[in-house]
């Protein structure tokens, strides 16, 4: 009679294991479509693209302070020399 119950409280035991385990790996299948997007831009792609336009943006505005600097020195000059 023991190892009846015991028998019955395993296999109760595993099919609640057995349910998590699935519900476990439903969430990790959602996490990595998520991360690798699976046809859509993912979390990957996205951050890659922001951090390149990040980049570009800084350059610009290097660009654009060395455009004002030269501006305003060239003023400065045209203004010294009469």
């Amino acid at each position: 009679m023991s190892e009846t119950s015991t028998t019955g409280e395993f296999q109760s035991f595993r099919g609640a294991c057995a349910q998590e385990f699935e519900e476990i790996h439903r969430k990790l299948d959602r996490l990595d479509e998520a991360i690798r997007g699976n046809g859509r831009p993912g979390i990957t792609v996205r951050l890659d693209r922001l951090e390149q336009d990040a980049k570009r943006q800084g350059k610009l505005l290097w660009l654009i302070v060395g455009a004002g600097i030269t501006a305003a020195t060239s003023g400065f000059v045209a203004w010294i020399t009469g």
